[in-house]
C-alpha cells in the first residue's frame, strides 16, 4: 500500500523466472522455433515500445486515442460503471479519457488496474492516485494467460477494457479459451471494451511493424537481451535480422528474427544450446488482424453480445463494447 494506492500480488515468488525458463526451452526446441512476445518487455523493451506508439508508420496508438477521445462519453453512458478494470494495463495513460468520462458521468467509483509488470502498476497507480484523488485506485500483478485477476469484490457494473489491439498476439486457440475465462467472470450489468486492429492493405501493416528508423526492429531484439542478462545467454543481436511478415492466409502480422548464419548459441541457465541454421526464423510475436463479421461471431460463440463498433475515421482500428450474452 502507497497512500491510497492498493497494489497485490496473484502470482508465487519465482513464477516469472519458472516461465521464462519453460517458454525457451520449449520454443527453441520446437520446430520453428517460437519466442513469446511478453518476453520483450523489460524495462528497455517498454521504453522502446513506448518509442514506437510514436513512430509515423505506428497508426494503432493513434487511431485507437481518436475513437476513445470521440466515444468515451458514449461509452460512459452506455455502461454507467462504477468500477473500471483494465487488462494489461501498462502505462494506463490512454485510460484517462475513460476515467474523465466516467466520471463526468458520476458512476466511477474505483479504478483497477491488472498487469504483469509491478513497476509499471506502481507507477500508474500512484499518478492516477495524485490526479484523480476521490477515485479508489487498486493493482494486481497477474499473468493474464493463466489467471485474470479480476476483482471479483469490486462494485458493479464493471467495464473491463482490454485496449490497445492486444487481442492480435492471442491465436485462434487462445482467443477463444480468453473469451470463456472472461466470460465466466462477468456478471449482468458488466461489459467489456475491447480493441481490435483491422485487416487492411499490407502496404500499411508491414511498415508499422518495420518502421525506417529501425526502432521495431531493437524492440524485437530486446527478447535476445533478455535472455542474454537473465540465462546467461550468448546471443550475438548483429547475427540476427528483424522481419516483419504478412502472412494473408492467416491474416496477420509476424514479427520474426532471422538467423544471418549457421550459429550455435549456449544458454547456461538452461543447461542446453540452441542450433540456428542460415536463415532459421524464430517467430517472436503475431499479430492478427480482425474483420467485423469474424470477430462478432466468435465473441458471439463464447457468450458475449457486441452492442456497439466504433472505427476511426479511416477504418484502420475498431474499438467495441460486448456484453455478457
Amino acid at each position: 500500500m502507497t497512500g491510497r494506492f492498493d497494489l497485490t500480488r496473484r502470482l508465487p515468488d519465482g513464477y516469472f523466472a519458472d516461465a521464462l525458463h519453460t517458454d525457451v526451452l520449449k520454443g527453441l526446441t520446437g520446430r520453428p522455433k517460437t519466442l513469446p512476445p511478453k518476453w520483450f518487455y523489460d524495462a528497455h523493451g517498454s521504453e522502446l515500445f513506448e518509442e514506437i506508439t510514436r513512430l509515423p508508420e505506428y497508426y494503432p496508438t493513434r487511431a485507437e486515442h481518436a475513437i476513445l477521445s470521440e466515444r468515451c462519453d458514449e461509452i460512459a453512458a452506455a455502461t454507467g460503471a462504477r468500477t473500471l478494470v483494465e487488462l494489461g494495463s501498462g502505462s494506463s495513460r490512454k485510460t484517462r479519457l475513460l476515467l474523465d468520462s466516467l466520471l463526468r458521468h458520476g458512476t466511477l467509483e474505483r479504478y483497477a488496474a491488472l498487469d504483469v509488470s509491478a513497476d509499471a502498476l506502481r507507477e500508474a497507480g500512484e499518478a492516477l492516485c495524485r490526479d484523480y484523488p476521490g477515485l479508489q485506485v487498486t493493482g494486481c500483478v497477474t499473468d493474464l494467460e493463466t489467471d485474470l485477476g479480476m476483482p471479483g469484490e469490486a462494485p458493479g457494473p464493471r467495464l473491463v477494457a482490454f485496449l490497445g489491439g492486444t487481442l492480435g498476439n492471442l491465436d485462434g486457440e487462445a482467443r477463444p479459451a480468453f473469451y470463456s475465462a472472461l466470460r465466466k467472470e462477468l456478471r449482468p450489468g458488466d461489459a467489456l471494451l475491447m480493441g481490435a486492429d483491422l485487416v487492411k492493405d499490407p502496404a500499411v501493416l508491414v511498415p508499422a511493424y518495420d518502421d525506417a528508423q529501425g526502432v521495431t526492429a531493437a524492440f524485437n531484439k530486446n527478447v535476445l537481451s533478455v535472455l542474454n542478462r537473465r540465462l546467461g545467454a550468448a546471443f550475438d543481436l548483429d547475427a540476427f535480422e528483424h522481419r516483419s511478415v504478412w502472412n494473408a492466409e492467416e491474416e496477420r502480422i509476424e514479427m520474426r528474427l532471422r538467423s544471418r548464419r549457421a550459429q550455435t548459441v549456449a544458454l547456461p541457465a538452461l543447461e542446453m544450446t540452441a542450433e540456428f541454421e542460415e536463415g532459421e526464423e524464430v517467430l517472436t510475436e503475431i499479430a492478427v488482424k480482425f474483420r467485423r463479421p469474424a470477430l462478432t461471431a466468435e465473441l458471439a460463440r463464447e457468450g458475449l453480445e457486441v452492442s456497439h463498433w466504433w472505427t476511426d475515421a479511416e477504418e484502420r482500428f475498431a474499438l467495441l463494447l460486448a456484453v455478457p450474452a
